[in-house]
């Protein structure tokens, strides 16, 4: 594709994760004429290192955030319908143990609200597995085992989702680029942004109308490349760590409980082998790795209940994840994505704080709402 020089743009979107490249989509088949662009690679990070999973967020009704996993929910069923070739509905599974905290009654409640925010789709139905099939489970531990729930809820390949999404704006007419960086951006006289760009060995510069910040980690990196600077939110990085082992011939995804402080983490099949994650750890830089504290943490969890799995690391992985700053732990916060917006003259400049892969269409028509509002 030629640079599109000089041009002007309703809407340039910088970032291309998921949110950036939902946002793109949204906004061309919506009629503007619409900028993507990405430094890296489309889903170069947060969107390539996830849990793989497209779903409601079970857990996330414990913290009260019902109305995050509605619309997770409706989003869970359309991407499934809509790109079934990426997103995979995958059976789920909750043991419950004598020594767990969470209680057979406690998971049972919340499948049950769970189904009816899916609207008793069949795809809301849980059971529990009868003890005459315990053995089936790919080796989970019985001892002490109560009760094992089944239900149902999805599974994607993060950067292949991302790419598919990046492909559906650029067939409705977007300009996307990749290796293309924002250097800086200045809003001028006549109420449009002026976009310094580098791809390659390149300088280049376009106008924009509209900006959508959707850098992930860097957003208020990117918020200091606009002249205004818009004000920033306070913001915590969270990693989020993922470990590899051996295949270990499960049914489906577990959901379990780590021994060590209650936090959820999932032990699923992925691409041959077996994903086990996730952290979720504080830290200081927006670039990140495991580190062998976590790699033990994960391991530990999984052994508590896969005691006879493979222990060979094949691979490790970590996203890092923007959350509101707060004195709660990383896994209570809320996960709502937070919209920002500095408008001056008709031009504006939306940031997007957070998200999560399976609402990213959500969040896209969101800032839509937000770019048709008097500015």
């Amino acid at each position: 594709m030629n640079l599109p020089i000089g041009e002007l743009f309703d809407v340039a979107v910088i970032g291309g994760g998921i949110q950036g490249a939902g946002v793109a989509r949204e906004a061309v088949a919506a009629g503007y004429r619409t900028l993507l662009i990405e430094r890296d690679e489309w889903a170069a990070a947060t969107s390539r290192w996830s849990s793989k999973l497209i779903h409601g967020g079970l857990r996330y009704l414990e913290s009260g955030q019902i109305d995050l996993v509605y619309h997770s929910l409706k989003e869970r069923q359309r991407l499934l319908r809509e790109q079934p070739t990426l997103v995979k509905p995958v059976k789920f599974f909750i043991p419950i143990y004598r020594h767990t905290r969470r209680r057979a009654w406690q998971i049972r409640a919340g499948l049950s609200l769970y189904a009816l925010l899916t609207g008793l789709h069949p795809q809301a139905r849980f059971r529990s597995i009868a003890r005459a099939h315990w053995d089936e489970l790919g080796g989970l531990r019985t001892d002490a085992l109560q009760h094992v729930f089944q239900y149902w809820d999805g599974q994607t390949d993060d950067a292949a989702l991302t790419r598919a999404v990046v492909d559906l704006a650029k067939k409705n007419g977007a300009y996307c680029l990749q290796h293309s960086e924002l250097v800086a951006a200045h809003l001028q006289d006549d109420h449009q942004f002026s976009l310094d760009i580098k791809t390659a060995d390149v300088n280049w510069q376009c106008r924009a109308r509209n900006i959508v910040n959707s850098t992930g980690p860097w957003v208020n990196e990117l918020l200091k490349r606009c002249t205004p600077t818009p004000e920033q939110r306070p913001i915590s990085w969270v990693k989020g760590s993922h470990i590899l082992v051996p295949t270990m011939n499960l049914p489906g995804i577990f959901y379990l409980e780590a021994p060590r402080d209650g936090r959820a983490v999932f032990v699923m099949p992925w691409q041959g082998k077996t994903l086990i994650g996730t952290t979720e750890v504080e830290i200081d830089t927006p670039q990140a790795a495991p580190t062998n504290d976590e790699i033990k943490y994960l391991l530990e969890t999984a052994l508590a209940y896969f005691p006879t799995m493979k222990t060979k690391i094949l691979d490790s992985f970590a996203g890092v994840r923007v959350l509101p700053v707060s004195a709660d732990s990383p896994f209570s916060r809320a996960r709502e994505s937070v919209l920002t917006k500095y408008s001056e003259n008709g031009a504006a400049l939306i940031s997007i704080y957070g998200g999560k892969l399976t609402t990213y269409r959500h969040s896209a028509l969101q800032v839509l709402k937000l770019l048709r509002t008097d500015k």
